[in-house]
């Protein structure tokens, strides 16, 4: 799968790796987990192995082929940091996207411990954002680990938003995301704990982008929140938060 995407918080998706395993409570009902196997149903190719973690080659130069700018939203179907994938392999998805230097690229990992691990064997490109999931407050030190690394541009990923995270440390953080869950037995999100996150991004002066509530049907209840100051993140771009 490749292309355009209706993620609010980009605009395609590349995903050279497909399948995971569930590690942390986020993971319990995997919106990916599901489209893999649906796709698998349906006989697409890339998808033969369902949610067994899979490289695909034909996939790696598939950015160089995309002419228009674009955000990029890599993996949305895996995690490029998973203990199975070779370093090689993470390498050469760096090479890709330093050489698609027209593109900016979003990278997301749980597996903060191996990013941090691997973060000297990687040649950061100016055009990729890295970010962690953080669904609770057990799982914090994901942002520690993230801060520690090269990135140019770190972002968190609150979502799905499980519970309330206070006091969070934001420094060197570029830009927060924040979710509730969507799907069949959706776990629910409660205002306040946006509410407080969100205020603490704005004493930081850290961008906020609330995504949805969540819910069986995400838009149930709207996707976007007017008291929220969130912003595509093609306009923050633009806007120079990135320099």
């Amino acid at each position: 799968m490749g292309g355009k995407s209706k993620i609010e918080w980009t605009e395609a998706t590349w995903n050279p790796l497909t399948g995971c395993d569930k590690i942390s409570p986020g993971c319990k009902h995997c919106y990916a987990d599901r489209l893999a196997k649906r796709l698998q149903a349906m006989g697409h190719p890339n998808y033969a192995n369902g949610f067994e973690l899979t490289m695909h080659e034909h996939m790696l130069e598939q950015p160089l082929h995309w002419k228009k700018p674009q955000m990029i939203f890599v993996n949305s179907m895996s995690d490029l940091f998973h203990e199975r994938v070779p370093v090689e392999f993470i390498q050469r998805v760096f090479s890709v996207m330093r050489r698609a230097s027209w593109h900016t690229f979003q990278v997301l990992t749980k597996r903060s411990t191996r990013l941090l691990e691997l973060d000297k064997d990687i040649d950061w490109p100016n055009n990729v954002w890295m970010g962690v999931s953080v669904e609770n407050k057990n799982y914090i030190f994901r942002i520690d680990h993230l801060r520690q690394t090269r990135a140019c541009t770190k972002f968190l990923s609150l979502e799905p938003l499980l519970g309330p995270l206070p006091n969070l440390d934001l420094r060197d953080i570029d830009w927060v995301i924040v979710g509730g869950e969507s799907g069949p037995k959706a776990r629910p999100m409660r205002e306040e704990w946006v509410i407080d996150i969100r205020n603490q991004c704005q004493e930081a002066s850290v961008p906020f982008f609330f995504k949805q509530w969540g819910g069986f049907n995400k838009n149930e209840r709207g996707a976007s929140w007017k008291d929220a100051p969130g912003m595509r993140c093609q306009t923050i771009a633009r806007r120079g938060f990135w320099k």
